[in-house]
Formats: C-alpha cells, structure tokens, sequence
C-alpha cells in the first residue's frame, strides 16, 4: 500500500478549493482540515501546500489576505474567488468521473 500522503496526481487544487469553499482559512489549518476530514489518510506537506496554494493564487482562483489567527499570530487567510469556485466545479465534475471509470475497472470481473 502506498504511503498515507500518497495523492493522485492533480487532486490537490481539488482538496484546497473544496476545504476552502466554506470558509477562508490559513495554510496549516487548510493542512489539518484535509488530515482531519480523511481521517487522518491524507497528509498534505508544507513543500507541496505552498507552492500548490502560490500557484492558485497566481491562476487568481484564490485569493490571500493577512489577518491573525486563533492564536493572535498573522498568517495569510486563503479564499475562492468567483473563478476558483467555478474551477472547483470543473475539478470536482472531472473527479467523479475519473473516480467512476477508476471504480468500474477495479470492479470488473
């Protein structure tokens, strides 16, 4: 079995866009909020969470805003943009049908 922070190729804008689609949120909690939601299978790196979320911000599907934390320290606070939450329609259309024809080849006998 693959490592637990093993992810299919091109899910990872997926996962930030999705876990930032109800609230915005800095990069260690984007980090934790995937951890937690996974339960614990998914463990996303500071070495591929930055630049993932620099290059959204650069596509402008994101956008980061300074601000402080629970814990009174300043960190930047991603959110979609209107072209990120279109993005993140497209990305999770492409997923469902990706994950389908995975599924029917796995369960064919």
């Amino acid at each position: 079995m693959g490592k637990p922070s093993d992810l299919v190729q091109g899910t990872l804008d997926l996962l930030i866009l999705k876990t930032i689609s109800l609230e915005p949120k800095h990069g260690w909690a984007i980090a934790k909020r995937i951890q937690q939601i996974s339960s614990d299978v998914l463990r996303v790196q500071q070495g591929s969470l930055y630049p993932a979320l620099h290059r959204l911000e650069q596509k402008a599907w994101i956008k980061a805003k300074w601000a402080e934390t629970e814990t009174g320290r300043k960190a930047k606070f991603y959110s979609l943009t209107a072209a990120g939450r279109a993005q993140l329609e497209k990305e999770a259309a492409n997923w469902d049908r990706l994950s389908a024809a995975i599924d029917l080849v796995v369960e064919a006998t």
